[in-house]
């Protein structure tokens, strides 16, 4: 018999209005980080009972927001070749990703609870890869880890006109947060700050503008 089955269709429908309910929650949180489910349901365009039947807290949405962005983590693990890229040209591509995560996903990306341990064992792993290449001395990849998320945080709050962005002289703003916040990583954790060693594995973000 042709055509999907009631029940795929029930399953589809809901799939799609927890795609709008996430997405309309990333949108309204990052403006109110107390917003409602109310107010979020009026911006998905929803019942307030559809949101209630599918996240049934606010604590449930928060879980589901953080699950979502812990994949993309994942995903950029994957996509950024952690465990086989050349590392320094694996810890620029996650880089830019995480930094494009933040544009995209303000409010997720605050949620700890993003960072699961799949996530955490992915950037531990480059950082020992790192370290086995000579690029860092720091030996603990826990701590390499720890550092890097502290400097991210440092680094996305800089405003877009702070001097520390300015003397790379990037195509775009992005890129200049990527740049300051591998060259700071490495020198931090005992390799070149300079960037130096990152010559040979040139910005892979596409330029900017024609």
């Amino acid at each position: 018999m042709g055509g999907d089955s009631p029940s795929r269709r029930v399953r589809a429908d809901a799939e799609r209005s927890t795609a709008r309910i996430l997405e309309a929650a990333e949108a309204v949180l990052a403006v109110d980080a107390n917003a409602s489910l109310e107010r979020i349901a009026d911006a998905a365009g929803l019942a307030r009972a559809t949101v209630h039947r599918r996240f049934s807290s606010r604590t449930a949405l928060l879980d589901a927001l953080a699950e979502q962005l812990s994949e993309r983590y994942v995903a950029g693990l994957s996509q950024a070749k952690v465990r086989t890229a050349p590392p320094l040209f694996a810890l620029r591509r996650l880089t830019e990703m995480v930094f494009d995560l933040k544009v995209s996903h303000r409010f997720a990306v605050q949620l700890t609870a993003a960072l699961t341990p799949a996530v955490l064992d992915g950037l531990d792993l480059l950082f020992a890869r790192l370290r086995d290449a000579g690029a860092i001395t720091a030996v603990d990849p826990a701590w390499c880890r720890r550092v890097y998320l502290a400097l991210l945080h440092e680094v996305n709050d800089l405003p877009a006109n702070s001097p520390a962005l300015a003397p790379s002289a990037p195509a775009d703003e992005i890129d200049a947060r990527v740049d300051l916040l591998v060259r700071t990583t490495l020198g931090a954790l005992g390799g070149t700050q300079d960037g130096s060693a990152l010559s040979s594995h040139p910005p892979t973000r596409p330029p900017a503008g024609p």
